[in-house]
């Protein structure tokens, strides 16, 4: 039986839990109910990590020791994750036994083989980040990161000859282009390989410096780095290296991340594996950060947003529905109650749950809630398997790629199909003319593909897909995403379905969260700019060549474009740069052009702009255009371009 192993990160203990946390465990949550709905094995693993200094420096202030305060805040995340619909296999911790034991044999294997050495080093040290930085790291002489000063640190350490096998990774990623995913994660380790020589990384910190940690076996002076330390949990966790069978596992490794550990799990873990002589795991799949307002959660703004809170209002499959649809796999995302409650109420409340309480509620009333018999298909039957087939197809493709928010949106062009097929076969006025045969020929094909529909949704919206397919008289925990669970028909004749459904009841907003600037005047200003020709603009001030070159300005190409719901004059459009997805752009054209009049154009997008959130969207970037007299023109190449070619 094929396998599928899936990790998050091992959290810090150095604070509680938080949406960043809750995001990337509930994707691997969805990713391996996924998988298991394929018929496939699969092992869901996540924990804590619980070593170094930061910890160490948090367990003081406490007034614990580190392993009193690593078991409170360890206990914190492991209780959490069931509160969220979250059933990982195990959940690790790197003050566990078997875990010690697995480290240190991995340190004794690297030293064996001369892969580790004593020396001095002096270097800048951040705390927050817990290793050494470099001078081309530094900005301003400020850790990136925490934009402290590092503290200059002298000392003898144990250093891993990383340098010795980054031609080796190098080769590797080239080789498997899918290895790093997505892509512009994959360019950009490819392009620190490439860039120079990749220094040693120091494994080690000397006991006078620091207690809190696993000693290493050949010199109990020193305890592991963190990070040498944390990332053989993903091979303790299935059995490395005393059960054999770990290696089945491990062929089918992919490890989930946020982008802020992409060095540490896209070069130290491979080159950790290669000196231990084993082969590396299967992927590495990359996601953005979650914004507020277009600003990273911090404690200290008040902005961070409480995963509980969210499952509270909208129930678990609400807040994950929108965790999953609303962030493009691979970039920033920017959370607000606007776009919550938008997302929430057009996708689950409006569409889907909509769909299925209109389904059931005609089917009661016309057949007393008994699946009646399907009669011969017709065009609007054939048309409708067809979009089945391919909305599921897709589905299953997109999500299997770790791209959600394009999956959900191809299953919602079946969910938003079935509706159209409710309206254009009017079921009312068959019911008025008599003719009961072809009523019952709609209503089985409806609940069919609402039967599909909810199968589909299982990894994502476990809660509310198993209360529709128990609704649709399925048994949840019998079925499968593949042979005839995954091919639309007419539900069964005979099943006994319920009356009426109320999955998603509609989500009033919070109070008006607080507009950033310039926002809001927007009505009066376009009415304004279409009764007189806008004014030619005076000359900028000038800029440094340096301003300009902070713009990304690329060329892209219009995949889609669709009103966005309650806003006359936006589309929500996708835009290909040549990503692993396309970027979702919320742009103000509609005055000026018609959907299918965007489609397939060349554009220059602006791709480095924060993240904005607009009538319940979020915008990833803005087109460029010139406002003038006649309406809008569009700015583009003068011949055509690759997407993602970028203007300079």
């Amino acid at each position: 039986m094929k396998r599928f192993f899936i990790t998050t990160p091992i959290y810090y203990v150095n604070a509680k839990p938080h949406l960043g946390h809750a995001y990337t465990t509930i994707v691997a949550d969805a990713l391996a109910r996924f998988h298991a709905l394929l018929g496939e094995r699969v092992y869901f693993l996540t924990g804590t990590d619980e070593h170094g200094d930061k910890i160490a420096e948090a367990a003081k202030a406490a007034g614990q020791t580190p392993k009193e305060y690593a078991d409170t805040i360890s206990g914190l995340f492991g209780a959490l994750w069931p509160k969220l619909g979250i059933t990982p296999d195990r959940f690790i911790r790197t003050t566990d036994a078997d875990h010690r034991r697995a480290v240190q044999h991995a340190l004794q294997i690297v030293h064996d083989k001369g892969d580790i050495y004593f020396g001095e080093y002096g270097g800048h040290y951040c705390k927050g980040c817990e290793r050494f930085l470099t001078e081309k790291e530094l900005v301003d002489g400020l850790c990136p990161d925490h934009k402290v000063k590092p503290e200059y640190i002298a000392e003898k350490n144990y250093f891993f000859r990383m340098s010795k096998y980054q031609g080796a990774l190098l080769e590797h990623i080239k080789a498997n282009p899918d290895f790093i995913r997505p892509r512009q994660y994959r360019n950009e380790v490819v392009s620190l390989l490439e860039s120079g020589a990749l220094e040693d990384l120091c494994i080690s910190r000397p006991k006078s410096r620091l207690t809190w940690g696993i000693e290493l076996p050949f010199d109990d002076g020193f305890v592991t780095y963190v990070w040498f330390d944390a990332l053989i949990n993903y091979l303790t966790a299935i059995g490395w290296p005393d059960d054999p069978g770990y290696a089945a596992w491990w062929e089918a490794a992919e490890h989930l991340v946020a982008k802020d550990i992409l060095k540490p799990h896209a070069i130290f873990w491979p080159t950790m594996l290669m000196a231990m002589g084993l082969p590396l795991y299967k992927r590495l799949n990359v996601h953005g950060y979650w914004l507020v307002r277009d600003t990273k959660m911090s404690k200290s703004l008040g902005n961070v947003v409480e995963p509980l809170d969210m499952a509270a209002r909208a129930g678990l499959s609400g807040m994950r529905y929108f965790l999953l649809r609303e962030m493009v796999f691979g970039s920033d995302a920017s959370f607000s109650e606007e776009a919550f409650a938008g997302r929430f109420n057009a996708d689950l409340a409006n569409d889907l749950g909509n769909l299925a309480n209109r389904s059931l509620a005609m089917t009661a009333k016309y057949f007393a809630s008994v699946v009646p018999e399907a009669g011969e298909a017709e065009e609007g039957e054939t048309a409708l398997a067809t979009l089945a087939a391919e909305s599921v197809d897709n589905f299953v493709q997109l999500f299997g790629a770790a791209q959600f928010s394009r999956a959900l949106e191809a299953l919602w062009e079946l969910v938003r199909g079935l509706n159209k097929y409710i309206d254009a076969q009017a079921p009312w006025a068959l019911a008025k003319e008599g003719r009961t045969a072809r009523l019952g020929t709609v209503m089985a094909s409806v609940l069919g593909g609402l039967r599909l529909a909810a199968v589909c949704l299982l990894p994502v919206v476990p809660e509310a897909a198993a209360r529709l397919l128990a609704q649709l008289g399925a048994d949840p925990g019998a079925v499968r995403l593949t042979g005839p669970d995954r091919v639309f028909a007419p539900l069964a004749a005979g099943t006994v379905v319920a009356a009426t459904s109320n999955l998603f009841p509609r989500l009033e907003p919070l109070a008006k969260e607080a507009a950033p600037a310039a926002a809001k005047p927007e009505k009066p200003a376009k009415a304004k700019a279409k009764k007189e020709a806008p004014a030619k603009p005076g000359p900028a001030p000038e800029v440094e060549f340096e301003d300009f070159a902070k713009l990304d300005l690329r060329v892209g190409v219009v995949r889609s474009a669709e009103p966005v719901p309650g806003a006359d004059r936006l589309y929500a459009v996708t835009v290909d740069i040549g990503e692993e997805a396309p970027r979702p752009v919320v742009a103000g054209l509609a005055e000026y052009f018609k959907p299918e009049e965007l489609v397939g154009r060349q554009v220059v997008l602006v791709a480095n702009l924060k993240p904005r959130a607009l009538r319940g969207a979020v915008s990833h970037g803005m087109i460029l255009a010139v406002r003038h007299a006649g309406g809008m023109a569009l700015l583009g190449p003068s011949a055509v371009v690759a997407p993602g070619d970028r203007v300079s």
